[in-house]
């Protein structure tokens, strides 16, 4: 994709991933439109609502790509069953409004033929599968998320059906030095009261943010469509995710929490932190992508460093 003035139109901007992803894509270039819940506050902002159906009829009119972010945060709550179906509808509904006016936009000839669509995934895909090494090419899992990414990935075939490039980026846990799946964690690393979860033994799948946003940006400029892993080459176990961010802060990991006491605290969402998910980020690899922290301990280092996507100049 040509980078000069191009438009990519972002929801889910305000999020942890997309708010990272914006300012990024700004400096390659690129004439970025933001989706937004709320009334407009800046220029290049739209107003939408997914769970009306709500979306300016000339929202996509010149883009040439969407990267739908949008969807609540799946850890944020209980996962009462309120809460389930918010984390359901809010990634079912956005894509699904999404893909249907692109596909008008695209018919009308309001947005060029060659438009993609860039969609926010999960590894939750794959449901707990132990050891088994998984690839783009493995089946969906069992288990509500897993049941959620099939309904959400779904949810673009309007857009694929038409000819259009969809990719689906099944984020794995993205680590950065503040917020995301660390928000919880770190302070304890820092205070030297973690440890590993359950038996430490489940596999976590990880990316740290600033390779989470530069292989977005190798999707959305390359030719890649279906589903791509967003997890670093080597995941790891989730005792030894502990100990290498432990060891980057100088700070003990002892502190172990049973599984009895995640199931209590954060009910069934502890199910996710427990299983295991060894994924393996192959059609990124094939396409020649390369990740600035291959390994656990060069992410910890990172995180440790404290900085931050937007402010790093690795694209």
């Amino acid at each position: 994709m040509d980078t000069s003035r191009s438009t990519v139109v972002v929801a889910g901007s305000s999020g942890f991933i997309g708010s990272a992803l914006v300012p990024r894509l700004r400096r390659r270039g690129y004439d970025v439109r933001t989706l937004v819940r709320r009334p407009v506050r800046a220029p290049g902002e739209i107003t939408w609502d997914p769970s009306t159906g709500q979306l300016p009829s000339d929202a996509l009119d010149g883009a040439a790509a969407i990267v739908n972010l949008a969807g609540v945060g799946v850890g944020d709550h209980r996962w009462t069953e309120s809460y389930r179906q918010q984390i359901l509808r809010s990634r079912v509904d956005s894509t699904t409004l999404l893909a249907e006016h692109l596909v008008a936009a695209v018919a009308d000839g309001r947005a060029p033929r060659d438009a993609v669509l860039v969609q926010g995934s999960a590894i939750g895909a794959y449901g707990d599968q132990g050891d088994t090494v998984l690839t783009e090419s493995s089946p969906y899992g069992q288990g509500f998320l897993a049941d959620v990414v099939r309904a959400w990935e779904a949810a673009a075939e309007p857009a694929r059906a038409a000819g259009l490039r969809v990719a689906h980026l099944r984020t794995g846990i993205v680590l950065a030095p503040s917020g995301g799946a660390l928000g919880r964690l770190l302070p304890l690393v820092k205070a030297g009261v973690a440890g590993r979860m359950g038996s430490g033994d489940q596999f976590w799948s990880w990316i740290t943010l600033e390779d989470e946003i530069r292989a977005v940006l190798h999707v959305l400029e390359s030719d890649l469509e279906g589903p791509v892993n967003l997890t670093a080459p080597a995941p790891s176990r989730n005792g030894d995710l502990t100990r290498a961010l432990g060891d980057a802060f100088g700070r003990p990991t002892k502190v172990a929490v049973p599984g009895f006491a995640l199931k209590i605290a954060l009910g069934e969402f502890s199910s996710e932190l427990l299983g295991s998910q060894r994924v393996h980020p192959q059609v990124l690899e094939e396409a020649g992508f390369e990740f600035t922290h291959p390994t656990i301990h060069a992410a910890a280092a990172w995180v440790a460093d404290g900085r931050s996507a937007q402010s790093s100049p690795t694209v």
